[in-house]
């Protein structure tokens, strides 16, 4: 993009900063002044810019478009394709991994990228324990990553595991000058809130919280395979009807957030490509078992049976109930499973064991700001505590809010919505991420932590035989269901919306909502 060209995008950029901020859409001169620029409407902020402690899937979108890792995911099905590393090898026993760099690769600063970056970067982020780190968490440490030469990493692991290269998308390589020289006393965790070290396709041009984030084609791109766009903006839309709305109107190109009922209108819409299609992402509404009420099983267990699953699926439209925590259809799934399916008789004998049997109080439950079937699932829980006597307060909260309210027991509520998108097609994904102690405090895991549950995760994780995993993963999903820390709910497809001038686009189920933008072109 030539300078002239951006600051005519970053003029009419700002001049949406002050107008609407959550409705607010961008004027059809917008486009024909800016060049090729793709808008992604979504109502999810970006929390911040660090590749080793960000997450959330609008974090994704942005370090998989401004970052690169070693590996990338990309097809349907998913398989793992070159990124920083043009190819690898494995030993026989499983537990030493060779890297080769692709030697074209370069930073945003013209530095090109080395073998040592890459051992400071998992250094970095092993250390740092946040974000991603969880998916190799004792798996590997900051000392089993070692520079063979310029261009060649090599990882000795601790213990086999299945999923190594699949996990390796998710993490990204800074460059080690540029932390370095501004470490400040947090290992560079304040100056990447805000800052790149990047080698990625893109740059961000401009960022307004809560507003959108502009991302523009980065000179030094060296990655193969780019579509034409001059840049990204990533808008923040907090009702999914005006994500639709912007898509026919041709104010954005891509909706990552609708609804079914979107999806049903946008049925025939002109120019508008609708993407319903299954993954790996489960629903569940994660209980408080650490404080508050919720800390009793009877009370879970009383609240998982009176729940009207029947409501949640069809309040979902595009969806399959979930039978227990691990997606249908994933290595060491039981479909046999018994799971809680509304019951009022069965509710009310497990609430009959508590210390309130006849109810009269009042939960607190929160969903996204803005996301719609969030809040009407909500509104299925409060229909159905209605059968035990229990109110139910339901509060929207911005998700940076609901990200720093599992921080502690304390500030958890009691009822917790989350979307767990499979980052690799393997069950440790979903099991390691949702109900190991070791993510407590994360919005992934608040507060759930069970010792058998993690030794069965962590055998599951690092055995060699798939038929030995798939016990361990039956016995993991029996004893979480026993303990009931979750409404399973259901499984939605996914569901985006496309102008039909975005090319190239193809589907993966993992990270869907995402979108890497390189290979994108605009007609």
């Amino acid at each position: 993009m030539t300078q002239s060209a951006f600051s005519i995008t970053r003029r009419g950029l700002l001049a949406m900063a002050g107008a609407g901020l959550a409705t607010a859409s961008f004027p059809p001169q917008l486009f024909a002044q800016s060049g090729k620029v793709l808008i992604i409407a979504s109502n999810q902020d970006i929390p911040n810019f660090d590749p080793h402690t960000a997450s959330g899937y609008s974090a994704a979108f942005l370090l998989r478009n401004v970052y690169d890792p070693l590996v990338r995911v990309a097809g349907n099905p998913p398989d793992s394709v070159p990124g920083l590393a043009e190819s690898w090898t494995v030993s026989q026993d499983g537990t030493t991994y060779t890297f080769k760099l692709n030697s074209a690769a370069k930073f945003q600063s013209g530095s090109p990228v080395t073998a040592e970056d890459v051992v400071y970067s998992f250094g970095r982020a092993m250390t740092l324990a946040k974000g991603n780190s969880w998916m190799l968490r004792n798996i590997v440490t900051p000392e089993s990553v070692k520079a063979t030469n310029a261009d060649t990493v090599t990882f000795t692991l601790a213990k086999p595991f299945a999923a190594f290269v699949a996990v390796l998308p998710w993490f990204f390589i800074v460059e080690k000058a540029a932390v370095e020289a501004n470490l400040g006393s947090d290992n560079g965790q304040t100056w990447l809130m805000t800052n790149l070290a990047g080698s990625g396709p893109f740059t961000v041009m401009r960022a307004e919280p809560g507003t959108l984030y502009q991302l523009g084609h980065a000179e030094t791109a060296w990655q193969p395979g780019g579509g034409d766009l001059d840049g990204v903006v990533w808008q923040i839309v907090r009702e999914t009807a005006t994500q639709r709305l912007m898509l026919q109107r041709g104010e954005a190109h891509i909706a990552v957030d609708l609804t079914s009922e979107d999806m049903d209108a946008l049925d025939g819409a002109a120019s508008v490509v609708r993407v319903i299609e299954p993954e790996y992402r489960t629903f569940s509404i994660k209980m408080n078992t650490g404080h508050g009420a919720l800390a009793d099983v009877n009370l879970r267990k009383a609240i998982s049976y009176a729940t009207n699953y029947e409501a949640l699926k069809d309040t979902a439209g595009y969806a399959e109930l979930m039978v227990g925590p691990l997606p249908n259809g994933i290595l060491g799934h039981d479909p046999n499973l018994e799971v809680p399916r509304m019951d009022l008789e069965k509710a009310k004998s497990f609430m009959a064991k508590t210390d309130k049997p006849d109810g009269g109080f009042t939960l607190k439950m929160v969903y996204v700001t803005g996301l719609e079937q969030e809040r009407r699932f909500a509104l299925v829980m409060l229909d159905s505590l209605k059968a035990l006597n229990i109110g139910l307060n339901i509060q929207p909260l911005a998700w940076p809010d609901m990200v720093a309210a599992c921080a502690s027991t304390e500030t958890v509520p009691d009822l917790f919505p989350v979307y767990q998108t499979a980052n690799y097609a393997d069950p440790d994904n979903i099991a390691f991420a949702a109900y190991h102690s070791a993510n407590n405090g994360s919005w992934q895991n608040p507060v759930f932590h069970d010792p058998k549950v993690d030794a069965l995760i962590e055998a599951a994780r690092t055995a060699t035989d798939k038929s030995e995993r798939v016990d361990l993963y039956k016995q993991f999903q029996k004893t979480i269901v026993a303990d009931a820390p979750d409404i399973f709910g259901v499984l939605e497809k996914r569901k985006l919306g496309l102008r039909d001038a975005v090319e190239n686009y193809a589907f993966s189920p993992v990270a869907a909502n995402a979108i890497e933008c390189w290979p994108l072109s605009l007609a």
